[in-house]
């Protein structure tokens, strides 16, 4: 008996818990659901210091600071705002029917889908579980979350927290290697997220298909940052860097590489280097640069970077030292004279390596973007309106983020997702309840009404009121 078929049955029987547990209350009054967003916020904020210590563990160093900054906040800001605004959200839509079908009256009304599956991954294990958590028990739902086994002191400290804090029948939280996350994905779950690799994302796709699962897939890509003709330089490379260097670029939404003026590549470089030296002083050993989370991403990473050298392109240091194998510490760097056939502009590279790529008109840089996979992020440093709209409007991209890096993210009146490559579907805010909700259309007739002057036998007062129909339809 392989790994799999032994830990179906234990999720089978957590599951049908659950559903066992929906079915008892199928639409949970605000009340309850309120409840569970207030003990998830009481976990996060009565145990915030246990939180960076195991995900400083698991990284070998990632500054708590970081983990404050892109885990903690976002998570309870996404708590708070379900919390102001899930009452609202819970309201049936309604609206009027088609003038021939008045007085009768229609109605959205969203109800709760049931079990919801969330895949959690090992960037940012913290927010990239609450996240999803908040949008699914906002509306209503029940969830089973699997944690990544590549951060097992979180993930051990956090099915913990889950337990205390919650019953079993609301959030259950899951454990194991690849094997069990296979079985967690072929689970007949009213709705699954999973956040990843686009590779992996196929397969977990693949099991839910078997079950009619409906999918989010949040997964990555070669997320552009454009540097327009009339960008603040400086400005720009600095929110370049700070989007790249957070958590050692091991973020799903980090600006991948950089398409720049042509005339622009040495200042960019010049101002990279000195915006490092301020941001990340003695950065060799700077406690506030975080490590790569595993001997595997830290090998891959020295990999593509000395692959892309041999082959051709030259590397520009962001700061003095070495690289750090034994601490997974990878020094940062700029790439120039890179080409597309490289691995390193072919694969996302999630790490501290930063590609920088000519062009001379910005239609050469709105063409490259558009000829490649849809990426998850954009990012355009431009002042001028038309450049900026003429970017938008012939690029597609899970999000954009103008004159700045990663903070669409952190929108919630803006839906997060990806699109193609970089995944479908969203959530967040507004988005998420949707997402986790089966939003019901309701129609509902009036006593007295004309539906049966459609009635068979078809006869002359038939087809006068279709000839009308027909008209005003």
């Amino acid at each position: 008996m392989n790994d799999i078929d032994q830990t179906t049955p234990i999720l089978t029987i957590a599951l049908q818990h659950m559903r066992d547990a929906h079915a008892r209350d199928p639409m949970p009054a605000w009340s309850a659901r309120a409840t569970r967003l207030r003990a998830l916020q009481a976990l996060i904020t009565e145990h915030r210091s246990d939180i960076a210590k195991a995900i400083n563990d698991d990284f070998g160093g990632r500054p708590a600071e970081e983990t404050d900054l892109l885990e903690v906040f976002p998570s309870l800001s996404a708590i708070r705002h379900g919390l102001s605004h899930g009452r609202r959200w819970m309201k049936p839509r309604r609206s009027l029917p088609g003038m021939l079908f008045m007085p009768a009256r229609n109605e959205v009304r969203p109800q709760p889908l049931g079990v919801v599956g969330v895949i959690v991954p090992w960037n940012y294990p913290l927010y990239l579980a609450i996240g999803p958590m908040v949008d699914a028990l906002a509306a209503g739902n029940r969830v089973m979350v699997k944690m990544s086994e590549f951060t097992p002191n979180f993930s051990t400290l956090f099915a913990k927290l889950v337990e205390r804090y919650f019953q079993p029948d609301e959030v259950h939280v899951v454990n194991g290697d690849a094997s069990v996350a296979q079985a967690f994905s072929a689970l007949p779950f009213d709705h699954l997220l999973f956040t990843g690799s686009t590779a992996v994302g196929r397969h977990v796709m693949r099991a839910a298909s078997a079950n009619l699962t409906p999918v989010t897939l949040e997964l990555g890509g070669k997320s552009p940052a454009i540097v327009g003709p009339g960008a603040r330089l400086e400005h720009a490379v600095e929110r370049i860097l700070l989007g790249k260097l957070f958590n050692a670029g091991q973020t799903c939404i980090a600006p991948d590489y950089v398409l720049l003026p042509r005339e622009r590549l040495q200042a960019f470089v010049a101002t990279a280097r000195d915006a490092v030296a301020r941001l990340y002083p003695s950065l060799q050993d700077n406690p506030q640069y975080a490590s790569i989370v595993s001997d595997r991403q830290y090998e891959r990473l020295a990999a593509l970077r000395d692959h892309a050298l041999r082959d051709g392109a030259r590397a520009e240091p962001l700061g003095e030292g070495n690289d750090q194998p034994a601490r997974r510490r990878l020094m940062p760097v700029m790439l120039t004279h890179v080409v597309d056939d490289m691995t390193v502009m072919q694969e996302e590279i999630f790490g501290p390596l930063l590609p920088l790529v000519p062009y001379d008109t910005i239609d050469q840089a709105i063409a490259y973007v558009a000829a490649h996979p849809h990426p998850l992020a954009l990012y355009l440093f431009e002042q001028d309106r038309r450049i900026i709209d003429n970017v938008l409007a012939r690029t597609l991209a899970g999000g954009v983020s103008i004159n700045d890096t990663l903070y669409h993210i952190a929108q919630h009146e803006l839906p997060f997702g990806g699109v193609g490559p970089s995944g479908m579907g969203g959530y967040h805010g507004e988005a998420g309840f949707r997402t986790f909700s089966h939003m019901k259309p309701v129609f509902h007739q009036a006593r007295f009404n004309g539906a049966g002057l459609l009635n068979p036998p078809y006869g002359e007062r038939f087809k006068r009121m279709l000839s009308i129909m027909l008209k005003r339809g």
